[in-house]
């Protein structure tokens, strides 16, 4: 499927770009699910008070998504910065070297399958539309009209975080003392594998063993914090 830009001609790069933001925001929900479900089961095996289980989920939400919120902004910082210098840097090469600069397009076709005649014609008509975009595209496979957002990586983060955060905290919550944290087990569980299926879809990737490995991950991390917290809260009392 492709994607019609403001001159009619179809564009591929925003699509991979949202393609790639959805993943980010499946993996993201995922450890809001994982790292705030550890986190509360393991204050229930501890104590059943409402006030502390409340606090330590709270604090994980909030905690976690500022955490992934300035882990993703720094990365996708860095990456744009990488972005713009190898911009800049293709720019002025082909101010100062513009004959050495078509002949390395001409063979980057040529190593694409063109004969060198063929390759050199492509070269020159791209050269006279826009070489800088031309050289972007084949050499460094960067769009310059579709760079990566810091703030808009950030904001997905934390949003995604949240969102997978709150299940294990409503699940936590809401039951009675008994049932929460079999009722918590079971809903990350279910959570985990809905994620896993759709991050193996998006990445084309085998959906059995990518539930497999989120399940039986997150199955072990509640069952590790649960004994934690009703080691401790047993040895406190």
């Amino acid at each position: 499927m492709t994607e019609p830009t403001h001159a009619g001609e179809t564009h591929l790069g925003g699509i991979g770009q949202r393609l790639n933001w959805l993943r980010a925001g499946v993996l993201g929900a995922n450890d809001g699910i994982v790292s705030v479900a550890a986190l509360v089961v393991g204050v229930a095996g501890a104590t059943t008070e409402i006030p502390a289980i409340l606090t330590a989920g709270v604090a994980g939400v909030v905690g976690g998504a500022i955490s992934m919120a300035l882990g993703e902004y720094v990365s996708v910082s860095s990456q744009r910065d990488t972005e713009r210098a190898l911009i800049a840097k293709e720019e002025r090469e082909l101010r100062e070297q513009p004959d050495e600069e078509l002949a390395e397009l001409a063979e980057l076709y040529r190593q694409r399958g063109l004969s060198e005649a063929t390759a050199r014609v492509v070269a020159e008509e791209l050269t006279a539309h826009d070489a800088l975009a031309a050289h972007l595209e084949v050499e460094l496979h960067i769009d310059r009209d579709d760079l990566v957002s810091p703030w808009q990586a950030a904001l997905s983060s934390a949003v995604a975080f949240t969102l997978g955060a709150l299940l294990p905290l409503l699940a936590i919550l809401l039951p009675p003392p008994g049932l929460r944290v079999p009722i918590t087990f079971v809903a990350v569980v279910v959570a985990l594998a809905v994620t896993g299926t759709v991050s193996a879809r998006l990445g084309d990737a085998p959906v059995g063993r990518a539930v497999m490995r989120l399940v039986v991950g997150g199955a072990l991390a509640l069952a590790v914090t649960w004994a934690i917290g009703t080691l401790l809260g047993t040895t406190v009392v």
